[in-house]
This record gives structure tokens, sequence and C-alpha cells, in this order.
């Protein structure tokens, strides 16, 4: 799969220099509204990256797993666990081979997340063995938000062949181009992706199935996830055709 080397080196400065405090503030408050957990919860925080997540919600009383396939980050996330004393527990790999015995027995989670774009990863079967997976860590009536941008009703109708802009601080920023292809056929966009700062290029080929809501409402179903909510905003607005992105809030029946 590409997106067992994509996460290293210049993508993973970039995706890092993206995020703002005031969105993950904005994803914490939305996580704790909505996964009902308490203290002493056991979290899993799924493709968690470097636990710009994981990190607060354990500060707040959770127990979290976080799984990532980046061994840049969760280094990174292992590092900050240590130092700070928290009960996070950093495992590296792919969520959807990882052994059962990594992960913990079926119903081991209170509740699940998994926010940004990894989502689309997926195409139709992977995507069923995933949102599988998800529910069965789950225990019965502990619920799962995915968020993601690349659903059908949100990136068709601003479809762009190219785009390219800069990322991070204005005094020190990395230059980001896309060039897209769009799969009718496969529901897949296709991008080549080249990064630039300092004086370094890289480019990575990256993958994204595109879903409608009403197919990832079936596949939900499908793994015994029944969808309770669809936000279009982080705010917890409901989804608009054209939003920028989706939230699925879903409860493992």
């Amino acid at each position: 799969m590409w997106y067992h080397d994509f996460f290293t080196g210049l993508p993973q400065v970039a995706w890092k220099a993206a995020q703002t405090d005031e969105q993950t503030q904005l994803d914490l408050e939305l996580l704790v509204e909505t996964l009902e957990f308490g203290p002493d919860n056991w979290l899993l925080d799924i493709f968690c990256g470097y636990g710009r997540h994981a990190l607060p919600l354990t500060r707040m009383g959770a127990r979290v797993t976080g799984v990532d396939i980046s061994g840049e980050y969760i280094q990174e996330l292992h590092r900050e666990a240590t130092a700070a004393k928290l009960p996070v527990t950093a495992i590296e790999g792919d969520f959807l081979t990882l052994p059962d015995a990594d992960l913990g027995p079926a119903g081991s989670f209170d509740a699940a997340y998994c926010l940004g774009n990894s989502f689309s990863f997926f195409a139709y079967g992977p995507m069923q063995a995933f949102l599988s997976r998800i529910a069965g860590l789950l225990r019965p009536g502990g619920r799962f938000l995915a968020h993601t941008e690349m659903v059908a009703e949100s990136v068709l109708p601003d479809y762009q062949a190219r785009n390219w802009q800069p990322i991070g601080k204005p005094s020190d920023p990395i230059l980001f181009l896309a060039e897209n292809e769009y799969d009718p056929l496969e529901s897949r966009i296709d991008s080549h992706l080249t990064y630039v700062y300092n004086g370094q290029t890289e480019t990575r080929t990256a993958q994204h199935y595109i879903y409608t809501l009403a197919e990832l409402h079936r596949l939900f179903a499908q793994a015994g996830l029944l969808v309770t909510a669809c936000y279009g905003t982080v705010e917890g607005d409901s989804y608009q055709l054209g939003d920028q992105g989706v939230w699925l809030l879903a409860e493992k029946a």
C-alpha cells in the first residue's frame, strides 16, 4: 500500500506545520462532546500521528492507545508521553494488519476516533475490514468519530486538478503542490505531491477513495456501527452539500 512509505521526511513536517492550536482545540471539544468518555476510560486513536489529540485527552484523564504507521511520529509520541508520565500506549504499524494481541481483546475500548484524511485510504474491501476491526475493539455502545474531507459531496463539487499553497509560518513556509487525477471507475483520486522547503524537494504519490455519505452509512452499518450524527463543521453543525469535510459519529450496536 502506498501509505506504508509515504509518512516520512517533508510530508511529516508539512502535516505538523499545517495543524493549528485552534483547530486542535476545536477537535478536542468535539471529541469530548461526542464520545462521552469518562476518567480512566480507554480510547483508541487510529492514525494518531504525533499525538496532538492523544496527549491532551490523556491529560483529561483518559487512557489512550494510539496507532500509526509512521515510526517518526510514534517515537515522538512515546517520548512526549514518557516525559510527561502520561498513560499513552503508542503502537507503530498498519492498523489493518497488526496482530490482535497488540491492540487488545475484543471490546477493549470505550470509544475510538480517526481524524484527518487517512479515513479515505481504503478501497471497498479494506474499508469493510477497517470498520469491522474498529467495531470489534469497541465495547457494546462504544462510540466512534471519523473525519474526512474526501467524501464525494465535499471534494467533487470543487474538484481541482492542480493546486499549490504555502504551509506553516508565512516567514518560513513549506511549498506544497498537488497534481490530481480522478479515476471514475475506481472513485479514486491519485495525487502527485511535491514538497519544497529550505532548498530540499521531496515527491510522493497518494491515493484517496471517494465514497458518498450514503455508501459510508451502509459500510458502517455492515460493520455493526450505527451512524447517529453527520456534521459538516467541527462545531457540530449538520452536514450540507459542499461542506469542506464531514464528521460521522457512530455507536456500536
